[in-house]
């Protein structure tokens, strides 16, 4: 035993103890409202109880519930020895905890991957009557990696025939042995219906590798992708493939995240559209420049959901609500990292390409507490809009359509203020003149734990021919997404003032500018 392994082994113990009498395992709100009462804990996005949790793993629904592993260290509030943590929702907003998933093992640490059910138990490893819920992920062999060999990344399987509550791995594991790439991982497993194959994608250090299996046991590897293609700022990690339509076409979405080398510096997550054929990626992007998912600082290695039923259809994506550059130092105490709010993917076309939005799934209408309609108007001279009653926690969902002559009032700025009563602000804007959408996060609150953290983040945007311009956005306790023209521009922002946003104002640069539709909904808690 290595020096320092029996203390962990105390701790985590402890721990376990702690959290099994802390915890209620029926999600029963009364229960759980100590845990969520921490200062800047998000209300209604997942959080893990205690403890860091990094990337959002092996996503899949089943039965009626969704799943969602990440990647979690239950010894320490930075990152460490990774884990699957390991939670589930019946409707997308309020989550229940389980207990950790998978564990190390002596092949390694547990870093990120997939899941998917085995309908026609192709593995062997369920019976027709009851498919295995099936785990693909990378295990991370420390010893290995500090020897010097670069081949300590490869693939393994776990599979569970309780709906996901125990686990047993594949006692052949690695399924996927490593060729000699030190980055080697982020296994997004799909069945692809045409060519009856398992197909796997996986970040291998500056591209993508595909894979094919017919039984998720033995993989042959088909192509690879990316080398010249795309952002290259960092190196490329939690890939997903996945097909979408619009108006009666289908294309083939491949998400790559990367890190560094996102738009506003640090984490990002890129995007491709194009033809996949079970072999070879085709990228149909247009132009040299790479599309973002998302703009702001903080959404990251967000992947899909497999398996959601036919009837349903939608493409279900969660991100990481954190940045590599600042992710270990925010200035939380009990636990650290959220993820974004469950948002669905669509393809839009646009001129001869296709650009992929995302817009908060409908269940998030169920956070909704009291609704304020705002009267239409000029923007300028507009109050406090928030509608707080004392002691309510400065929770909103803000829907508003700003409208200009962009002909005639080009040198124009326009947007939202959100304040605390400390003065502390985050402002969201558009600057016409410019073409950006941005949001200034310097005087927001606590920013000193990084030299990365406070800054104006933007993203180039025109405003229609028309001069309307929507503003949806979510604010949490230390959080805000803003989803502009249905998810045609994401930015996604941590922020941590010390008492919360508790007044919303507009405002304009020039008296023009009209609040041509406005709602203010108050959000309840999802715990």
């Amino acid at each position: 035993m290595r020096k320092g392994t029996g203390i962990l082994l105390v701790v985590f113990t402890i721990f376990i103890i702690c959290l099994a009498c802390s915890t209620d395992r029926t999600g029963a709100a009364d229960n759980q409202k100590p845990y969520y009462s921490d200062q800047y804990r998000p209300v209604f996005h997942f959080s893990p109880d205690s403890m860091w949790m990094n990337d959002p793993n092996g996503m899949v629904f089943y039965k009626g519930e969704y799943h969602l592993f990440y990647q979690y260290n239950p010894y320490s509030t930075v990152w460490g020895p990774m884990h699957w943590g390991h939670a589930i929702t019946s409707d997308l907003v309020h989550w229940e905890h389980l207990p950790i998933a998978l564990y190390p093992d002596s092949l390694g640490t547990i870093f990120s991957g997939s899941a998917v059910i085995d309908w026609n138990n192709s593995s062997g490893l369920g019976t027709n009557e009851n498919p295995p819920m099936v785990a693909i992920f990378t295990q991370h062999n420390q010893a290995l990696a500090e020897s010097g060999s670069d081949r300590f990344q490869y693939q393994s399987i776990a599979f569970s025939l309780d709906r996901g509550r125990s686990w047993t791995k594949y006692s052949g594991n690695p399924v996927l042995e490593n060729p000699g790439i030190s980055d080697f991982r982020d296994s997004k497993v799909i069945w692809m219906e045409n060519v009856k194959k398992w197909i796997m994608v996986l970040a291998a250090h500056d591209r993508v590798m595909f894979f094919s299996s017919p039984d998720l046991i033995t993989w042959t590897m088909e192509s690879e992708f990316g080398k010249d293609t795309g952002a290259h700022g960092g190196v490329w990690e939690c890939p997903d493939l996945f097909p979408l339509e619009t108006g009666g076409v289908k294309k083939w979405v491949l998400l790559v995240s990367i890190n560094p080398g996102g738009p506003n510096g640090g984490s990002a997550t890129q995007y491709f559209v194009g033809e996949f054929d079970g072999k070879y990626y085709q990228n149909e992007n247009p132009g040299p420049d790479p599309l973002w998912l998302d703009h702001g600082k903080d959404n990251y290695a967000g992947v899909t959901w497999s398996d959601i039923p036919p009837e349903d259809g939608r493409r279900l994506f969660l991100g990481w609500m954190s940045n590599w550059q600042y992710a270990t130092q925010v200035p939380t105490e009990r636990w650290r990292s959220a993820m974004t709010l469950p948002r669905e993917l669509r393809l839009l076309q646009e001129g001869k390409g296709f650009i992929l939005t995302s817009v908060p799934v409908h269940e998030t209408e169920k956070l909704r507490a009291e609704k304020h309609i705002l009267k239409p108007g000029p923007v300028e001279g507009r109050e406090n809009v928030s509608f707080l009653r004392d002691g309510e926690n400065p929770l909103y969902e803000i829907d508003l359509i700003f409208e200009f002559d962009p002909d005639n009032e080009k040198d124009i700025e326009f947007g939202i203020k959100l304040e605390s009563d400390r003065q502390e602000h985050l402002i969201v804007a558009y600057n016409h003149i410019a073409g950006l959408l941005f949001i200034d996060r310097n005087g927001s609150g606590k920013t000193g734990f990084s030299e990365k953290f406070a800054g104006i983040h933007s993203a180039p945007y025109q405003a229609s021919a028309e001069g309307e311009i929507r503003f949806h956005a979510f604010i949490d306790m230390s959080s805000i997404e803003l989803f502009v023209d249905q998810g045609a521009l994401v930015m996604t922002e941590l922020c941590f003032p010390e008492s919360g946003f508790r007044k919303i104002l507009l405002y304009s640069s020039k008296p023009s500018v009209n609040l041509k539709q406005g709602t203010v909904y108050s959000l309840k808690s999802a715990w």
